[in-house]
């Protein structure tokens, strides 16, 4: 009888990786990817505002992949540079006497956030190969990685898109257009940071601390239902929120109403002209909530209050329940957003009332993200003890 051969098998770290042969649970090491990852999103959503703050985000006029990476080092570089921005309309409508210096400030604040963009994705692609090759990574999040490389691919082609919005030269035509980059490409680019620093923190969490929310028995497992459905539509309320912030960053609408808690006069939580848009029947209602500034900063007070409102609901369920059945990380989980949400809607108020100075506003932005955190840490701690991803 001819010998048979032996099965094969692939030992995790060994170089090659078929899927079939990819483990059922990932390596800690490919959670610490993540979570550095994730890190590295909040960094660039928090550059990224201070480069709109900062009325930065047109001085770069093209998109050029490699080639970009080099910024202008000389002198005639740079003033090739000037040369090429002041032939588009941010500069020839509101900028017509800046200098080379001033030039030279906004330009550097666009090339670190897309450096910093460029990093990333070098930052995804290599060692994630690695963990694939080496079999570190199980095959649900090898398909899962595969869908966050796609969103942050997709991220560069929004950016530029968002960008070409503000060069616009038709807005040269309109004497009432101001040149900045349509709101809803910017809220569209704010919106897959966050659904990307979401994936990236959420798999983080599943592999790292699968027994975060441990509880003994499945009677308290079916008990924490409510909670747990309550931990995601909070986590679902405060995305909605920060998307109905970036349309008030893009319309500028933070610099309307610059009072709180009314708006326009004693008694008034609903601005006069929230319905200006539509008003005449001539344009749909919802143009108003895109368009308006007014009404684009009223929805974000009010998804505010939800916000509040959602959490503070949150906690009172949780303190009736006493010690038990909430798991201890549930617990400190739902503490720490009472936290969060108080500062950040603390730091909201104070942002408006001194007309969105540039400080301010940036914490307020990396408030939104914070929030965020610690709403997918609550998330993952009602989520029960589960197998690592």
């Amino acid at each position: 009888m001819p010998p048979t051969a032996a099965p094969s098998s692939t030992a995790p770290g060994s170089p090659s990786a078929p899927a079939s042969s990819l483990p059922p649970s990932s390596s800690r090491a490919v959670g610490w990817w993540l979570l550095a990852l994730a890190a590295l999103v909040f960094g660039i959503v928090v550059v990224g505002g201070l480069t709109r703050l900062t009325e930065s985000g047109l001085s770069i006029t093209e998109w050029q992949l490699f080639k970009g990476t080099k910024p202008p080092t000389s002198a005639d570089d740079w003033e090739k540079a000037f040369a090429h921005y002041k032939q588009f309309p941010e500069y020839l409508k509101l900028k017509p006497n800046m200098t080379l210096e001033e030039f030279k400030d906004i330009y550097w604040w666009e090339w670190v956030h897309r450096e910093i963009g460029r990093f990333i994705g070098v930052a995804f692609i290599l060692p994630g190969l690695y963990f694939w090759r080496r079999r570190m990574m199980s095959a649900t999040m090898a398909k899962k990685s595969l869908v966050i490389g796609a969103l942050i691919g997709s991220q560069g082609v929004l950016g530029w898109l968002m960008v070409r919005s503000g060069l616009d030269p038709q807005l040269l035509e309109d004497p009432n257009a101001v040149p900045r980059v349509n709101q809803r490409y910017l809220a569209a680019h704010l919106g897959s940071a966050f659904l990307i620093y979401s994936l990236l923190l959420s798999n983080a969490l599943k592999i790292l601390a699968p027994r975060m929310g441990a509880v003994s028995g499945s009677g308290p497992l079916r008990s924490l239902q409510r909670f747990r459905l309550g931990s995601h539509l909070l986590m679902a309320l405060i995305f909605t929120t920060a998307l109905t912030g970036a349309l008030v960053a893009g319309l500028d609408a933070g610099l309307v109403w610059n009072e709180w808690p009314t708006m326009g006069g004693e008694g008034s939580y609903v601005p006069p002209d929230y319905w200006a848009l539509s008003e005449d029947g001539e344009q749909p209602f919802y143009r108003d909530w895109i368009n308006n500034a007014s009404a684009v900063q009223c929805n974000h007070r009010f998804m505010a209050y939800a916000t509040l409102t959602g959490v503070a609901v949150m906690a009172l369920a949780v303190a009736r329940r006493g010690r038990a059945p909430i798991p201890v990380a549930a617990r400190r989980a739902t503490w720490a957003l009472v936290t969060a949400v108080s500062a950040q809607a603390t730091l909201g108020i104070t942002t408006l009332l001194y007309l969105v100075p540039i400080t301010l506003a940036s914490l307020h932005q990396a408030g939104s993200l914070t929030l965020l955190t610690v709403s997918w840490v609550l998330v993952h701690a009602f989520r029960g003890r589960r197998p690592p991803l």
